[in-house]
């Protein structure tokens, strides 16, 4: 038996539910609740293994607060794609991951532009290894926030 192929914009549609539902500090279980089903299978809709039907998908978004178009969002047909964005794929795929969608959040809650600034260069420094010591551009910041 084969194993069923998942659709791309289920998948896509999926992770905007799932993206808007961790950024209002929601669980599954929270809004599976809220719309009248098991978080098991809000999850199945979450990865995209589940297609979610019209009714549903008003549900969520009437319990996100967010139009329903909001899932379709950046989403582009990968067969009319000529080149498909690997760098987007990618991004998209570790905003939606626990430890992305934690980075971020916490990232933005830091006050101090240079701290920021400073958090970045030293990123940098770590991803790529062939840098001994980050460009002044990197490091020099002012001490204004």
């Amino acid at each position: 038996m084969q194993a069923k192929s998942l659709n791309t914009i289920d998948v896509h549609v999926g992770s905007q539910i799932r993206l808007r539902r961790k950024s209002m500090h929601l669980t599954q279980a929270g809004l599976a609740s809220q719309i009248g089903i098991t978080f098991q299978q809000l999850q199945k809709y979450e990865k995209g293994v589940n297609r979610v039907g019209a009714s549903r998908l008003v549900a969520i978004a009437t319990a996100l607060d967010v139009n329903v178009a909001s899932f379709f969002e950046g989403y582009t047909d990968p067969t009319s794609a000529a080149l498909v964005d690997t760098e987007h794929l990618a991004l998209r795929q570790f905003m939606i991951s626990s430890d992305g969608f934690a980075l971020n959040q916490a990232f933005f809650r830091i006050a101090s532009l240079p701290t920021r600034q400073r958090i970045l260069a030293l990123v940098k420094c770590l991803a790529d290894p062939t840098i001994v010591n980050p460009s002044d551009d990197d490091l020099l910041v002012s001490d204004q926030d």
